[in-house]
Formats: C-alpha cells, structure tokens, sequence
C-alpha cells in the first residue's frame, strides 16, 4: 500500500513531466524530495528518464536522486525498473550519459533480468549502445534469454549496433552471424505478426508501417501493431539491414 503524495511531490512529477527546469529548481529548493515517488512507487527521476528530460534528470541526481534506485511498487517485480534502462529503451543518449555520469552501473539488471544495453541492441541505438559501452556496459553479458547483445543486434538487423559491438570486442560473432543469415530471406513484416500473434492470438486487426529512416545499409524499420477497437494492445518492430549484417560479420 502507498502514501498519497502531497501537493509538493504532485507539483514535482508534473513539472518533470512538462520539462520545466525552473520549476523542478523551486520545489526542490522549498524541500520536496529529490526521491518523491507518487502513488504507484514511480521515482520523479525514472519519470524524467522515460520522459527525455534531460535537465530534470541532472536537476534530480544534483540533489540527491540515486540514479541505481529501482522504481515501482514495493511488491513488483524484484528489481525494479531503473532509470537507465528507462532511457535507454527509447533511445535517450543524454539521459543515458547523465545517469552514468552520475554513478549509474551500466551492467544492473532491472525487472525480469534486461539490462539499459540489452533494450537499446533490441531497440537499435546505436549511439545509446555506445555511451554504456563508454562507460564500461560488457558488450558479451547477455540478456535475459541468454542471448549475446551481438546475436541481438543481428536479429534487428542493425549494422550500425552491430558496428559498434564489434568496436567494443563483443563476441559470439558466429551465432551472430547464423542469425543474421536465418533472417535474410524472411519477410520480416509476416515474421513480426507471426510472432505477435502466437502471443496474443486471434481476433487482432494488423497494422504494418514501414519507416524509411536514413542509414548506412538502406534498410527500412518495420513496425507491426496489434490493434482493437482501433486501440494498439501491442507492437514489434524490426530493421531490414540483415544483408548488410551478413557481410559485415562475414569480413
């Protein structure tokens, strides 16, 4: 069971919300805790982290957040969500480097074992990748599958993540590249919705949209979504650049 916030706190998780650095300043400097949470558990840094706020999130760790405390209910899932890895699932570099900067260890698992290195291989960051890696992330620790971040990278088919876990000596670069050959003739839309609907079953309506984004390989980024009533219950998302990673491992 929770406390209910106070006005303070409420005040403090919508001004990291909005982004507004001066009024974080002001209500830390009147005393609302630099480690409020509201009514679910949720840390203000966690949500200054998911949000892209970075100025909060160096406003928040100046006064005293912990950037490793987990966030959520007291009886979720052990461990917690972490602000790093909160950052790097979408792909927020600056957040990423303030937490790291400010003591957060790269390599921490968060719920259900992933660590911020495991969701920025499978969202595809490839700068995200590269600041933990900067900051000492082990490019050979696995995610929770037991999968390599390499393999990982494979299966998104992200030459540019694989670049630069090969930069920092990740290895298991044949089962990588075993990957990366097993997606080359697939059609990864129809793999994707395969996939999403072994897990969720019928009765979806499917949504395929391709996101030509510029990259080195020319690959496109397929997202499938499952929606009902017009509503997305869920997504995945790949790239197409498996070719490209083939040769890449292959040389």
């Amino acid at each position: 069971m929770t406390n209910e916030p106070t006005a303070g706190v409420r005040d403090l998780f919508e001004a990291v919300y909005e982004g507004a650095d001066d009024a974080v300043v002001a209500l830390l400097r009147a005393g609302v805790p630099a480690e409020a949470t509201d009514e679910e558990g949720q840390t203000a840094l966690y949500l200054a982290a998911v949000s892209d706020a970075p100025g909060p999130v160096r406003l928040l760790l100046t006064a005293g957040a912990d950037p490793d405390r987990p966030s959520g209910p007291a009886d979720g899932p052990e461990g917690g969500d972490l602000p790093l890895c909160a950052a790097a699932c979408g792909g927020h570099t600056e957040v990423v480097r303030a937490l790291l900067a400010a003591g957060a260890r790269p390599d921490r698992r968060e719920a259900f074992e992933l660590t911020a290195l495991v969701w920025a291989v499978r969202q595809g960051f490839a700068d995200t990748a590269e600041a933990l890696l900067e900051y000492g992330a082990d490019p050979a620790l696995p995610g929770p599958g037991g999968e390599s971040p390499l393999l990982l990278a494979a299966r998104r088919g992200s030459t540019a993540t694989v670049r630069v876990l090969l930069r920092y000596g990740a290895d298991a670069v044949e089962a990588a590249l075993a990957e990366a050959r097993r997606w080359m003739p697939l059609d990864v839309a129809r793999e994707l919705r395969a996939s999403l609907l072994r897990g969720f079953g019928d009765g979806y309506e499917t949504v395929v949209r391709r996101i030509d984004r510029i990259s080195e390989d020319g690959s496109v980024t397929v997202v499938v979504e499952l929606l009902r009533d017009g509503e997305p219950v869920a997504g995945q998302e790949q790239q197409t650049g498996h070719a490209a990673v083939v040769t890449m491992l292959e040389a």
